[in-house]
């Protein structure tokens, strides 16, 4: 491995041994692969599977010699050979489908991901200062004492609750987190363990560096393993329809390989656990779950064969909900979530820097007197207790009877009394019932 641009970079395997990877292994993928793409220079076809020729040539000399592929053209280079698949080829392809239907990018051994992980860690120490936090929280109007509460959380890569009433910015909050972890990380396209192949990169929860910074990044080393993505260090986010299903190995019957579960998605980043208690999993059965991973930094998964292996579980868990842990979890399962920080109410202070940052991202023109007027005329009268949200909300609700009736595209007091009448529950609505 080798250090560029502050990431971590695994080095190309130079050789079949070097991928770690048994060699029939290989030369399935290699076959399954070639069935898919046809004809191809030798060259491309190792591109496919992020290696040097070098590395899957013994597999295609096999290949040759049992006559399952063929050379139809080239030069005095075998990379630049062309190759194809004969009759035998594809029909031998079409038997180690149905095992499974992994193809591409060879996977990297199970050891290996867990040597580079634990390089990782040691190379990403904490950088977390008060400064790096109070940058990240910039955009936001979050009180000093949550970030000095969050800060040190971060830095000890400790999980922790977040909670506090619904609507004060709870999973902004936990976003902004997201951006204190810095720099990026190398993800495996998959990992072999014992034969099986389990998929990690996964385009819906991995952002990988676009192609010119790659190139900057690996000036220093002009073969990397392209067996590995690399990308921004990831934050998986997930709400109620968190299941214990997504937290173990899931096996895809149609592909014959497995999906992994979304903590080891997350690993070297940040997993969201939004609305905790919503789940149709109890609390308790989650956090049981992860009651040793958390301590001891080790997953645990079960193959369907029934056989375990340890995968390292380098993520930081953020609890986010609405509810008082006290009411979900016993004292127990709280000692073992170090950090508890309460996402407060706004002040009117807060409220009205909530309001003019919804002005400003909205190009309007900011008032302070007709904040300060929203909150005497027709917050207070209703006892309506102050919400982050709530700016936002009752800016848009005027912006868009200030459409529908024709109006310019601007705040006036009027319209912050009609968004209300349309917001909250109470008041006149009260009144009229009564």
């Amino acid at each position: 491995m080798e250090t560029s641009g502050g990431c971590l970079v695994p080095s190309a395997p130079k050789t079949l041994a070097e991928t770690g990877l048994d060699a029939d292994l290989v030369r399935q993928i290699v076959i399954k692969t070639m069935h898919l793409t046809g004809a191809q220079s030798g060259a491309e076809l190792a591109g496919r599977l992020g290696v040097t020729f070098t590395v899957i040539e013994p597999c295609v000399d096999a290949l040759k010699r049992d006559r399952l592929c063929e050379v139809v053209s080239g030069s005095m280079n075998p990379a630049a050979f062309t190759y194809r698949l004969t009759e035998g080829g594809h029909s031998k392809a079409a038997e180690f489908n149905e095992h499974n239907q992994y193809a591409g990018c060879l996977p990297v051994p199970i050891d290996q991901y867990r040597a580079y992980m634990d390089a990782f860690h040691r190379m990403t120490g904490s950088n977390v200062t008060r400064a790096s936090v109070r940058s990240a929280f910039q955009h936001l109007v979050v009180s000093e004492r949550v970030l000095d509460q969050i800060g040190p959380a971060v830095a000890a890569r400790h999980s922790l609750f977040l909670f506090g009433p619904p609507g004060n910015g709870k999973t902004k909050i936990a976003r902004a987190i997201g951006s204190l972890l810095s720099g990026e990380i190398a993800i495996p396209h998959a990992v072999a363990v014992d034969g099986e192949i389990i998929r990690l990169f996964d385009a819906m929860n991995h952002d990988p560096v676009d192609s010119k910074a790659t190139s900057s990044l690996f000036s220093m080393n002009p073969t990397p393993d392209n067996r590995w993505v690399r990308c921004r260090r990831p934050v998986v986010t997930v709400g109620g329809e968190l299941t214990m299903d997504s937290l173990e190995l899931g096996f895809l019957p149609s592909y014959g390989y497995y999906r992994a579960p979304l903590q080891t998605l997350a690993n070297g980043g940040m997993l969201i656990i939004d609305d905790f208690g919503r789940q149709r999993s109890s609390p308790t059965e989650i956090l049981n779950r992860w009651i040793v991973p958390l301590e001891s930094r080790v997953d645990h998964l079960v193959l369907q064969s029934g056989q375990k292996f340890e995968i390292p579980f380098e993520v930081l868990i953020v609890f986010s909900t609405n509810l008082n842990p006290l009411d979900l979890l016993d004292e127990s399962f709280l000692r073992r979530i170090r950090y508890k920080v309460y996402a407060q109410s706004p002040s009117t202070d807060d409220f009205i820097a909530i309001f003019e940052r919804c002005c400003q991202e909205r190009g309007l023109p900011f008032a302070r007197e007709m904040a300060e007027a929203l909150i005497r005329t027709e917050l207070e009268p209703r006892q309506v207790q102050l919400r982050g949200c709530q700016p936002r909300d009752l800016i848009e609700h005027a912006l868009s009877l200030a459409a529908y009736v024709g109006t310019p595209n601007r705040l006036s007091l009027d319209l912050l009394s009609a968004a209300c009448a349309t917001y909250f529950i109470g008041g006149e609505a009260n009144g009229d019932e009564r």
